[in-house]
């Protein structure tokens, strides 16, 4: 909505009963109230959202990254009512939406594929075949799958059956389909993604890759650009892979494709996202393009404002995903209401968020705060800013995973980039978050019973959350 107020258009926000006071619905020219906060009687319900967009008199409908974003027959709905959809055409959404029709359809433009099936599996007799022929670990994954669902790593025959049949009834339990397909195992992957933009005039350009390997549950949590690993040789074949699938389905407008990296540096096409990643702000930094602009210029009929020869990489990028989760037990979702929320500022520091303090951060919706973005001339500069900005968040009234997000860029193995998609695995443990204050037990606790007294008698009054009774310099002079 910022982008498209620099641009001198209008808004309409849809909001249901829980982001009734949102700053995403008061920001907007207009609100228009969609229904109850479940979201498959709200922001799932493609019918209220068009007849809102009618309503309103509204040229396009952005779709975001959640919700509808890739769901074709909504896309196709907006078009159908005279409506833009801001995203690629149903078509493509349908196809790559697929992993099984994805892989067929990039199949011809020599896009390197993990060996697997390229069609369902039907029965577990007809996995083992598969196996005995591709080997051990292998992963069974659905079709229509993502975030983790419908997938499973068999490590050896005596799993195989039990496996198969899991993988099978999540699939059906969470997407309604079934099908699904066994791929080798890739066994330390880096999870390397590439930023496509297509307009509708035939011109397609990346805008270079972004590392996500650091997730917890298939999810992402800690995004950079440019990766740590990649050569520019690398990079170019990458990127030039990613125009390819995006050719290969006719894409338009902003999307991403997906790679695995096997510690050979051998690269293997994994799905397309059909839309705006949430980490999206680590590309515009490193390139200086807006990617939003160009996603709203795409959709009124425009060229592409530039070609692949004016990007270059500027600088280094790092995204920290701020979730109301508590690391220390497994990332449980955490809600409750937001007492202290002060976003860090300063030189390169970016915070994308839709919260504010005293905002009750419900348990309806994904957990996402906000996204903390920095920007700086290298990687070990990018590092150290965001630590810094990571320290000077203030939060309370939940747990965050900022924490979290602090261990892991500041872990030897980020440091050095040679990590991988397991290193929550390899590296985290709940003990992992404890930092040695340089006090005793007897010390923190007369502190917490201090400012307990001292909030109480006043509210407005300023808190002093350290006092410092010896100087690190002085000690440092000692020894």
């Amino acid at each position: 909505m910022r982008t498209a107020k620099e641009m001198g258009i209008s808004t309409v926000a849809v909001y249901s009963d829980a982001d009734r006071n949102a700053t995403f619905a008061r920001y907007a020219d207009e609100a228009i109230h969609i229904g109850p906060p479940p979201s498959s009687q709200s922001y799932l319900v493609g019918s209220k959202i068009i007849e809102a967009a009618v309503r309103t008199g509204a040229d396009a409908i952005h779709p975001g990254y959640g919700f509808l974003s890739e769901n074709a027959t909504f896309a196709a709905a907006v078009e159908e009512a005279g409506i833009r959809f801001i995203g690629p055409r149903p078509h493509a959404i349908e196809t790559m939406g697929s992993k099984l029709a994805a892989k067929e359809t990039v199949k011809p433009f020599d896009v390197p594929l993990v060996p697997g099936t390229d069609h369902p599996v039907q029965t577990p007799e007809e996995a083992r075949e598969v196996a005995n022929r591709i080997g051990y670990p292998l992963l069974i994954k659905a079709s229509a799958g993502g975030g983790g669902k419908g997938m499973r790593i068999v490590r050896k025959e005596a799993e195989l059956e039990n496996s198969f049949e899991r993988a099978v009834s999540e699939a059906v339990n969470a997407f309604g389909d079934g099908a699904v397909f066994i791929e080798r195992f890739v066994t330390s992957p880096r999870h390397i993604e590439i930023q496509v933009l297509a307009d509708m005039h035939g011109n397609v350009v990346h805008l270079f890759e972004r590392e996500c390997s650091i997730q917890r549950r298939h999810q992402k949590v800690v995004e950079e650009a440019p990766s740590a690993v990649l050569t520019p040789e690398l990079r170019e074949a990458m990127g030039n892979s990613a125009i390819e699938v995006a050719k290969s389905c006719n894409y338009v407008g902003a999307g991403t494709v997906e790679f695995l990296l096997d510690d050979q540096m051998r690269y293997y096409f994994l799905e397309m996202n059909t839309r705006l990643q949430v980490e999206h702000p680590v590309t515009e930094c490193i390139t200086n393009v807006d990617l939003v602009r160009e996603q709203i210029r795409i959709a009124e009929g425009h060229p592409l404002s530039f070609i692949q020869a004016d990007l270059s990489i500027r600088g280094h990028a790092i995204e920290i995903r701020v979730y109301a989760e508590n690391a220390r037990a497994g990332f449980l979702p955490d809600t409750g209401t937001l007492r202290r929320y002060a976003p860090p500022t300063g030189p390169g520091v970016r915070v994308d968020d839709g919260v504010e303090e005293g905002q009750t951060i419900p348990i309806h919706y994904d957990p996402m705060l906000s996204k903390l973005v920095v920007h700086a001339p290298n990687r070990d500069a990018a590092i150290d800013r965001c630590i810094r900005a990571i320290d000077e968040y203030e939060i309370s009234g939940v747990f965050t995973t900022l924490d979290f997000g602090r261990f892991a860029i500041d872990h030897e193995a980020f440091r050095s980039g040679h990590f991988n998609t397991h290193f929550v695995d390899a590296h985290f443990t709940p003990n992992s978050l404890e930092r040695n204050s340089g006090r005793t037990d007897g010390e923190i606790a007369k502190l917490a019973t201090g400012l307990l007294a001292q909030s109480s008698k006043t509210h407005n009054a300023p808190i002093v959350t350290e006092v410092r009774t010896s100087s690190p310099w002085r000690q440092r002079n000692k020894s």
